[in-house]
């Protein structure tokens, strides 16, 4: 019992989550705006893994800081894309999000209910309306049970969604809406491609009529013209069924073309968040700049005489990031004031009351414009 108190209060010792934080982000993000109440709400999140030593004893060292206070919110039928380098914490954020992570501090709300605090049939029920897509199609489905059994399986857990005498024809119905032969019902995984496997996937998320799906990189696997037509149906299936996404990726175009909203993520925390032409036509934050400039262009008019943005150095480890703003090390417009002071996720008092799109949230002390050319 000594051990986990003293454990607790090393992790409480890095956590940043104050009384006065959560107050500044409601401040920031929950502004009025045509797009109603937020579905989902994500307030301070934070996931740190212990470091420890000791094989018997196990005492805690530090702390892996894979998610440092994210705020967010995502609206009924809207995508938000999550970008950043790998290691920054974007799956982490979903595997919290579907609480298969267990939260360091933070709240997320569903519909004003912090399923952080739930467990047992109340985190069931919610779970029942938030789903997953994940990123591997080939790891993700169990090659030991047929596509029948991998799509009705939600069933046996939730049993009131669709009666025992209904589930084969709900699971043909679901394989025809992602566009695969409802014939298929009793052939395994092995027997499809790659992009059939995560048509599949995404049939098993829609089984329980979800209101949110939380896709981990869903095309990253698959070939580019195979990523277009699954692409394309999760934007036809957000349509049908008045959808909400959360999608996360590396490829910046992809988030462009099915995103409303991108936010960018720097080693565990939102460096910049906006609409998507705020995020790739005016990006203030530094890394949002440096991460456009190394899209390839195909134009070779336009890739001569681009502003390339070359970082120095390596991405910092999360279980000891730098002070201050995260982003400082590798920064060209690094300061004191960056190694003294976090950043706030807020719109510049620089682009404050003016009608402009580089006016949107940015984690930066010196945000500023800068002309990017990238791949459209």
């Amino acid at each position: 019992m000594a051990e986990a108190a003293k454990n607790d209060e090393a992790v409480s010792d890095v956590v940043p989550s104050t009384a006065e934080t959560t107050a500044e982000v409601e401040a920031v993000l929950d502004t009025p705006g045509e797009r109603g109440e937020p579905i989902l709400q994500v307030r301070n999140l934070v996931k740190h893994f212990p470091l420890t030593q000791g094989i018997l004893l196990k005492k805690q060292i530090g702390a892996v800081k894979a998610v440092d206070g994210v705020s967010f919110d995502l609206y009924k039928g809207e995508t938000l894309g999550i970008v950043g380098e790998s290691g920054c914490g974007k799956s982490t954020v979903a595997k919290l999000l579907m609480t298969l992570e267990t939260a360091t501090a933070g709240e997320v709300f569903y519909k004003g209910q912090d399923i952080t605090k739930l467990s047992g049939r109340a985190l069931k029920a919610v779970r029942r309306n938030i789903q997953m897509v994940f990123q591997d199609p080939y790891t993700s489905l169990n090659p030991r049970m047929t596509v029948g059994d991998i799509i009705g399986e939600p069933f046996d857990i939730h049993p009131e969604v669709a009666p025992k005498g209904d589930r084969r024809k709900r699971v043909q119905e679901l394989l025809d809406v992602v566009g695969l032969n409802p014939e298929y019902i009793n052939r395994y995984p092995h027997q499809f491609s790659g992009g059939q496997r995560q048509r599949i996937g995404i049939a098993r998320g829609l089984a329980l009529n979800p209101e949110i799906i939380i896709c981990d990189e869903p095309v990253s696997a698959l070939d580019v013209s195979v990523q277009a037509q699954v692409i394309n149906l999760m934007e036809r299936l957000q349509n049908e069924f008045e959808l909400s996404y959360l999608f996360i990726a590396h490829d910046l175009s992809i988030v462009r073309h099915i995103s409303d909203r991108v936010g960018v993520m720097y080693l565990g925390k939102m460096a910049e968040i906006g609409t998507d032409s705020e995020i790739y036509d005016h990006p203030t934050h530094p890394y949002t700049q440096a991460l456009l400039s190394a899209v390839p262009v195909p134009d070779p008019d336009a890739r001569e005489g681009r502003d390339r943005i070359i970082l120095t150095g390596d991405v910092p480890s999360p279980a000891n990031p730098p002070s201050g703003c995260r982003f400082r090390t590798r920064c060209w417009k690094a300061q004191d004031k960056c190694a003294e002071e976090v950043p706030l996720l807020a719109v510049p008092q620089v682009f404050a009351g003016k009608d402009t799109l580089a006016a949107h949230e940015s984690a930066c002390h010196f945000a500023e414009e800068r002309d990017v050319v990238h791949a459209a």
